[in-house]
């Protein structure tokens, strides 16, 4: 079982910047969600991983996150083919988070 230890308060993000397919990296939009399917807000903070080293922790609502890529980006809702969701992120570069 992971364990987070926060090294920082948390800071508002709406972007993220990652590699879905190799070799392919984007921005993202990206928001919390929550059970009742509507957008709340992501945030982000550095954390102590389990003794692993420290890196920082994206988290959204109580269902996660929703992501998508900012070109073409639409309206949050489930049913869109390019949105998708994630429990948590971890992200090892604090620069990829605006």
């Amino acid at each position: 079982m992971r364990v987070f230890n926060d090294l920082e308060p948390p800071r508002q993000v709406s972007r993220v910047h990652l590699e879905r397919e190799a070799g392919m990296p984007t921005w993202c939009l990206i928001t919390g969600w929550t059970l009742t399917n509507t957008p709340c807000e992501a945030s982000a903070r550095k954390v102590d991983d389990s003794g692993e080293g420290v890196t920082t922790l994206v988290s959204g609502g109580d269902a996660g996150l929703r992501l998508q890529p900012v070109e073409g980006a639409t309206a949050w809702r489930l049913d869109d083919s390019r949105q998708w969701g994630a429990p948590f992120l971890l992200i090892g570069d604090p620069h990829d988070l605006a």
